[in-house]
């Protein structure tokens, strides 16, 4: 564990560094993005994470019962303390609690998704919002999903809002980013029965067989899923409403149709 003086200085090069990586396209050039929170580390170790750095603030830290800096120092990072001024500044969210890493970018390749017998795949087509993105990726990571794919992006798996959104579970379930038309083939390829959530349908989720390879598809807040997904889906399902609200927050929406995929399979021992 680095024994050196803690910087104190929020104009020093690394911590200037560390706000630079809020920036997509800094993360994207140097192939790295930033990992904040005890929690989220821990997860991201277990995963099988390689930080290069940790950034220690130990006014803000309040003990470390899981050994998470020394199982990051012995994966390779270098240990490096911040004083809380400086720390303050490099963290991108609020009351930050002393933990930081600079990790390797996540691997999002299609080819690079496992291949099970029975895969369920949830794809986010053009989901804008980071925190929605996350809290898909936390209810994935529960419910045992085979991956999670963005289509046509809007932002990267690597934003530091999404990995605090998602707790750390962007590192514990395989992810992916693709446009429209790879997704597609993607999916014919490994014969995945497509199913659209969209209120523009008769059909019930609760009516329809989930127990087979599927992927769930679900859209952005504000325009839904593009014609193009709409149009290739073999199945549209929706949510009963009963209520003035016509439509429920996408990351919502993906965990209560996730689970009745599970619910199914469970059911059925598909």
């Amino acid at each position: 564990m680095s024994t050196d003086p803690p910087i104190t200085s929020p104009a020093n090069p690394r911590v200037k560094a560390l706000v630079a990586l809020r920036r997509r396209r800094t993360r994207q050039e140097l192939g790295v993005t930033l990992v904040e929170g005890y929690e989220e580390l821990d997860l991201a170790l277990t995963a099988g994470v390689r930080p290069t750095e940790l950034y220690l603030c130990p006014e803000l830290s309040a003990g470390d019962p899981r050994d998470v800096a020394i199982r990051a120092e012995q994966a390779g990072a270098q240990v490096v303390h911040l004083a809380r001024i400086p720390f303050e500044k490099a963290a991108y969210r609020e009351g930050p609690d002393g933990w930081l890493a600079v990790v390797p970018g996540i691997e999002s390749a299609l080819a690079d998704l496992p291949q099970t017998a029975n895969p369920l795949v949830l794809a986010c087509g053009g989901v804008e919002k980071p925190g929605n993105l996350g809290s898909i990726l936390r209810t994935a990571d529960a419910a045992g999903v085979t991956a999670v794919v963005s289509v046509d992006p809007v932002t990267d798996w690597g934003n530091p809002n999404v990995i605090r959104a998602s707790k750390g579970a962007v590192f514990s379930v395989p992810v992916a980013t693709c446009d429209t038309a790879e997704f597609l083939a993607w999916c014919e390829d490994r014969g995945l029965t497509l199913v659209a959530t969209t209120p523009d349908t008769d059909d019930y989720v609760t009516g329809l067989d989930l127990s087979g390879p599927t992927a769930v598809l679900v859209g952005s807040e504000k325009y839904g899923l593009s014609a193009e997904l709409l149009a290739a889906a073999h199945v549209r399902a929706k949510l009963p409403m009963f209520g003035r609200v016509d439509s429920l927050n996408v990351a919502v929406t993906a965990a209560v149709v996730t689970y009745e995929c599970v619910r199914q399979r469970m059911a059925t021992g598909a």
